[in-house]
This record gives structure tokens, sequence and C-alpha cells, in this order.
């Protein structure tokens, strides 16, 4: 899954000589919470709502009303801004894109093509939707999560004994990190299994892998073995 294919396309943006008041009007009515900022078309910072909350007056109730204007009237995007700001492009995998969120503590970050242009902004909220969406959890089918042997064909055995049942695979998902060596932790999400069905296919399972736990999203149904 491509940035390009979650990112937001039509990127409200703020020139670098517009005022912290002009950047407090277009969030507020955008309700957005990051601004690229541009000079002559080129990408050169981003403004975030924390970079307006800071450079806004600390203590309004010490100002007039007329003073608070005054100052976020005439106080430009350009000195508060971050300059040069980390961006990604299109063709990053989520992934890799996720990394680049964790590792710079960030929300999110302008898309930038080859050419050196502006072609959107991802979050980290488009990253959870696109999380949601790989997952399969909208099919609202059982999420089996399984240790099993690190040998070609272990989770094969699994997903036979689902489809066995009558069950079609929305999501696998296999993780190294979390399990001990010679293992791997399997997240397998499946819909249309018959529930009168399930406690066989559990027993199936739970002989060929170790069955940790098991979640019916449709019946909101924990278990735990």
């Amino acid at each position: 899954m491509l940035v390009r294919d979650w990112m937001t396309q039509e990127v409200t943006a703020i020139d670098v000589n517009a005022t912290l008041q002009d950047a407090i009007i277009v969030m507020t009515e955008k309700d957005i919470s990051m601004l690229p900022v541009m000079e002559s078309g080129k990408l050169v910072g981003i403004v975030t709502d924390r970079d307006v909350k800071q450079a806004s007056p600390s203590d309004a109730c010490l100002l007039d009303f007329q003073n608070i204007m005054y100052h976020v009237g005439r106080l430009h995007i350009g000195s508060i801004m971050t300059p040069d700001p980390v961006t990604v492009s299109p063709t990053l995998t989520l992934e890799e894109t996720a990394e680049v969120l964790m590792e710079n503590d960030i929300s999110g970050v302008p898309v930038v093509g080859s050419d050196g242009k502006l072609q959107g902004i991802i979050t980290k909220n488009d990253v959870f939707k696109a999380l949601v969406a790989l997952s399969g959890l909208s099919r609202r089918g059982v999420l089996f999560a399984l240790t099993v042997s690190d040998r070609p064909g272990s989770i094969k055995e699994v997903t036979d004994s689902i489809r066995g049942h009558g069950g079609r695979l929305a999501s696998i998902v296999s993780a190294y990190e979390t399990a001990i060596s010679g293992m791997r932790d399997v997240y397998i999400r499946a819909f249309n299994i018959d529930r009168d069905d399930l406690p066989q296919l559990v027993t199936e399972i739970r002989q060929k892998a170790t069955l940790r736990y098991m979640v019916d999203h449709r019946e909101d149904k924990r278990e735990f073995f």
C-alpha cells in the first residue's frame, strides 16, 4: 500500500508571507492542524496547530482584543514555521511512512514528487485508516491469534482448516518480533464462518498451532486459550 493511494491530494497550503491570523482563520475554517508553507510554488516549511498556539499570546487576559489582533496580524508564518520539513515520496509504502512519523515524532508529512512539487499530505489518521482497511475489520469476521512454527506451510495448514469450514480469508499478518526463536506470531481474520462450526474449527486449529486468543467481531466475543 503506497502513500499516493491514501494521502490527501487536495492540500490547503499557506504562503510564507501570510500572517499568524491568516493561519488561524484557515485552520479553523478547514478544521485542519497542519499547513504546508509555500514560496513561489515551492514547499519551504510547515506550520502546525502547535506552532500557532505557541506563537499566540500566552495570557490573553492581559491583552485587550485590539492588541491581540495586532499581534496575530503582524507575525508572519515564515518566522514560526518549521523550515525544510520532513517529506515523503508518493511511492513510499505506508509501513515506511509510519516509521518516518515515529522516528521524527510528528503527526503528518507533506508528500513531494520527484519533480519537487507538493502532491499531498499524509497523517497518522490516514495510516490508521489504511491499517483498518488492510485488516479486513469491516467484514466483522473472526480473528485468530496464533503462534506457529517458522517453517514453510505452517500457516497454510491453519488456513486450510478455516477454508474447510467455509471461511474466507480477509487478512493474514505475521510478526517475528513478538515470538520466540523458531516461531512466529500470526493473526488471521476470516469471515463467512458458520458460528456453529467454531468449536470444531478451534479444535482443529489447536492441533496445528498454538491458539492464543480468538475475537468474534460480529458477536463481540473474545476467548483466550
